[in-house]
């Protein structure tokens, strides 16, 4: 059974033999938190996908703004977590700070995550396992074809805030381990997924940091001295945020696009509450005469009701969490009342919202884009003596491995690259790759 005095832990990857005396009255997860907001990669989510297309006259959701979001949410749950767990564990003062280390982690989970939503994912993966890509099988290990088969953002994001770039610090951001373990959602390697799972944490590239930092904390192994671990406590608490986030604000935003009318909006929203609760809400709408303000009321009610309702779940449930038995999202396990509301605010979604014609026109052209952008760069770091591939690989930035040893290395080199551009940065290579638009001076 895990505990929570080694749970919480102020060791720093990278960093784990030197401990400067600090000064100032930060906490470590604290400093965290200022280390991820501070870092271009946290500053280019601005210009990323999450479900609509980036902004025009009408200001919807970006990455950033939802890790925001998911940040705040994930602070309000961990303080909530470490108000009703302080008691019951007296020796272990580090427990108020989880609100702090949920908060830093829900900063960075969608951190390596491509441009252009879930369809760059995709289009990475299906590369490799429909497209030009599948000759490269036999260059490689199974397990390292099956990182690029099944390629995955959380598992990126992993990768992103560990590994040692070129001319960069060992230990990648120099996170507490307490953090970096709060960030893995799917604690394994990607030998682990099948067509019902197919997701995983962290790539063959970073299996033994992983391993090394669960074995730090007291991660319960699934089987001995595998890359097969059970959650770490806190994972519940940051996919509960995302969850409660990505759902809310997404019906939100589709509100403002106006693939949802005011009422059927408010009518998804007032599900999650009793009768007499509904005509308390009802009252105060009636107050203001503004739709998106009215809309905003009634998102911040909800998130408030599921920020209470899955920090009471995982309290409940905290020896089978502490045991590695729990095996369900708290959303999972919501009352009856607020379980239907989200069931059916997701059913919305999917038949209203992520087929949308905003929406999919996104994903077409983001598959197009990585695509051959994938095509052209690895192309280039397998055949570097080609005139052309010279070209291309001045493109590419110097912290990025492109003369690794491996034909694996090379590979990760690029998905590196293609991962941590913007939308716009990847749509203006695509057009320069093509021809179709040139620079001007």
């Amino acid at each position: 059974m895990m505990n929570w005095e080694q749970l919480l832990s102020t060791k720093r990857f990278g960093l784990e033999s030197y401990h400067e005396p600090r000064k100032d009255s930060r906490t470590e997860f604290q400093r965290d938190y200022d280390r991820l907001i501070f870092s271009p990669p946290f500053r280019r989510l601005q210009n990323k996908t999450q479900v609509f297309p980036l902004p025009g006259s009408i200001f919807v959701h970006n990455r950033l703004t939802h890790s925001l979001e998911v940040s705040s949410v994930g602070r309000s749950l961990g303080i909530n977590v470490a108000r009703c767990l302080a008691d019951c564990h007296p020796h272990c003062p580090i427990i108020h700070e989880i609100d702090a280390i949920v908060a830093a982690a829900c900063l960075a989970h969608d951190m390596g995550n491509p441009p252009f939503g879930h369809s760059g994912e995709k289009a990475i993966a299906t590369f490799f396992s429909e497209g030009e890509g599948q000759k490269l099988a036999e260059k490689m290990s199974p397990v390292e074809w099956k990182d690029l088969v099944c390629f995955e953002g959380n598992a990126n994001t992993f990768r992103l805030l560990t590994h040692q770039f070129a001319g960069r610090r060992k230990g990648g951001f120099v996170l507490t381990y307490s953090t970096l373990a709060s960030i893995v959602k799917y604690p394994y390697v990607s030998a682990y997924t099948n067509s019902q799972h197919s997701k995983f944490g962290f790539f063959h590239s970073e299996a033994a940091d992983f391993k090394r930092i669960a074995d730090e904390l007291g991660i319960i192994n699934v089987e001995n001295n595998s890359f097969h671990y059970v959650r770490y406590p806190l994972v519940f608490l940051i996919e509960a945020a995302d969850d409660i986030c990505y759902q809310l604000m997404d019906i939100e935003d589709a509100h403002k696009l106006k693939i949802l009318s005011t009422e059927e909006t408010k009518f998804l929203f007032l599900n999650y509450f009793e009768e007499n609760q509904k005509r308390q809400k009802m009252e105060v709408l009636n107050l203001v005469n503004d739709e998106n303000e009215q809309i905003a009321y009634l998102r911040s009610s909800v998130i408030g009701k599921l920020v209470e309702e899955c920090s009471q779940i995982f309290v409940d449930n905290e020896e089978n969490i502490l045991k590695g038995t729990f095996h369900t999202s708290l959303i999972e396990q919501l009352p009856p009342l607020s379980a239907r509301a989200y069931q059916y605010c997701l059913d919305v979604a999917n038949s209203k919202i992520y087929c949308s014609k905003q929406v999919l026109e996104v994903e077409l052209s983001g598959y197009k884009i990585i695509l051959t952008l994938l095509e052209n760069l690895i192309r280039a770091v397998l055949q570097p003596q080609k005139a052309y591939s010279q070209q291309l690989l001045m493109r590419i930035p110097s912290q990025y491995e492109i003369n690794h040893p491996t034909v694996y290395g090379k590979i990760m080199a690029v998905l590196d690259y293609i991962s941590g551009m913007t939308d716009v940065y990847a749509l203006d290579f695509y057009k320069k790759i093509n021809g179709i638009d040139l620079p001007t001076l």
